[in-house]
């Protein structure tokens, strides 16, 4: 009876044990899972705030983009070479691809004179921009241009904004036959007048 009884409180022991161990791992369960619901959220917060950061990153960006198209160079009026991607698209041949670059507070903008009047418009940007946002279209300036051999004409002329030196930039225009069209052009070897 002895063995019995201390068998019945040894099976009770154990069950009660068993019990308190189960006990003690589903605690331990919730509070992993707890755990894991709260970093699973701390996560999903860094995330955010991560990719909040990165937006914010991309706006500074931007910032630093328009920031960055300041000019390396002192303020005044330089000569430039401007050239371009197409032979129908150039400064006028009496000006050897030469072109002034007049810079104030870092900005710069380049006054260029073309063969003739056949280019209407202007675009610092792509072609579909242009239609898109016609204040942002330049106006030509009337341009008078005297030849070694004597003679002169009148030809359309253009500031432009120039947002780097020695790289390219994108430029359309739009010509008497009313299309506009992408070109890529560039300003450089600045040389202080």
């Amino acid at each position: 009876m002895k063995k019995k009884l201390y068998s019945l409180l040894l099976v009770v022991a154990m069950a009660a044990s068993t019990v308190a161990c189960t006990k003690q791992s589903n605690e331990a369960t919730n509070a992993t899972e707890d755990t894991v619901e709260q970093s699973t959220s701390d996560t999903a917060e860094v995330e955010n705030d991560d990719t909040a950061d990165a937006e914010e990153s991309k706006t500074d960006d931007a910032s630093d983009a328009a920031k960055e198209s300041k000019l390396d160079l002192e303020d005044g009026v330089y000569v430039v070479e401007f050239t371009t991607d197409s032979s129908m698209f150039h400064i006028n041949e009496a000006y050897d691809n030469k072109a002034h670059l007049t810079v104030e507070d870092g900005v710069g903008t380049v006054h260029i004179t073309l063969a003739s009047q056949k280019i209407v418009n202007l675009y610092p940007g792509l072609a579909a921009d242009a239609e898109k946002n016609p204040d942002g279209v330049l106006q030509p300036t009337v341009d008078d241009v005297k030849y070694d051999d004597g003679s002169s004409e009148t030809v359309n002329g253009f500031d432009v904004p120039v947002p780097a030196i020695d790289e390219e930039f994108d430029l359309a225009l739009i010509g008497t036959k009313g299309t506009w069209y992408d070109h890529k052009v560039k300003v450089s070897n600045p040389i202080k007048e």
